[in-house]
């Protein structure tokens, strides 16, 4: 039996935009990290919102709530107006969910779901959304520099500098293709 492979998560600190980079390099050759209902699954128990199983059609529901924060996030990072249909989407999830924040004995938030369904979970990534698109902490959503993802992320930076959703990935690549284009030029200046 063949062994599938899938392509590891990109994982941030702020849940939502964690979730529209489930799917990157929008703008290159767009890479689907949840592809199969079992993906949506695991995603959603390494961020703490374990439920049973996915089906196709939650995935579906769940790709468009994705979609739906990545519009209204990137309106918000152009400041421009955000689109109706997506906010329709992001309020219709957080609605029909039934999740309650509850205190650990260490003092942090985590999320009990009513019946640890997939609906429940996205209810609360569409209330995270809600706290970040309505400008409720600290920071500023941001879409990354690389020409080839321009995934939304959460700048929580002291200056709201950053330029990348993840150093480690674009940042990285885009610091390199620069260092190799003054390696050309410079190669070519001297012969």
């Amino acid at each position: 039996m063949a062994v599938v492979y899938f392509p590891e998560f990109r994982l941030g600190k702020v849940l939502a935009t964690s979730f529209t980079g489930t799917l990157s390099e929008r703008h290159g050759e767009a890479l689907e990290r949840i592809p199969v209902p079992s993906r949506l699954a695991d995603w959603l128990a390494i961020h703490g919102l374990a439920v049973g199983s996915c089906s196709h059609s939650q995935l579906d529901h769940a790709r468009e709530l994705r979609e739906s924060i990545h519009a209204a996030a990137t309106a918000v990072a152009n400041q421009d107006p955000l689109p109706s249909s997506a906010v329709q989407v992001i309020n219709d999830c957080s609605i029909h969910g039934l999740a309650s924040a509850i205190l650990t004995p260490e003092g942090k938030r985590e999320w009990r779901l009513a019946s640890a369904s997939t609906e429940d979970a996205l209810s609360v990534i569409a209330a995270d959304a809600i706290s970040l698109l309505a400008g409720e902490r600290e920071g500023k959503i941001s879409l990354c520099a690389s020409p080839s993802c321009r995934a939304a992320f959460f700048d929580s930076s002291r200056g709201h500098t950053r330029r990348w959703c993840d150093m480690n990935t674009c940042g990285n690549r885009e610091k390199k293709a620069r260092f190799l284009a003054n390696k050309r030029k410079q190669s070519s200046l001297s012969d």
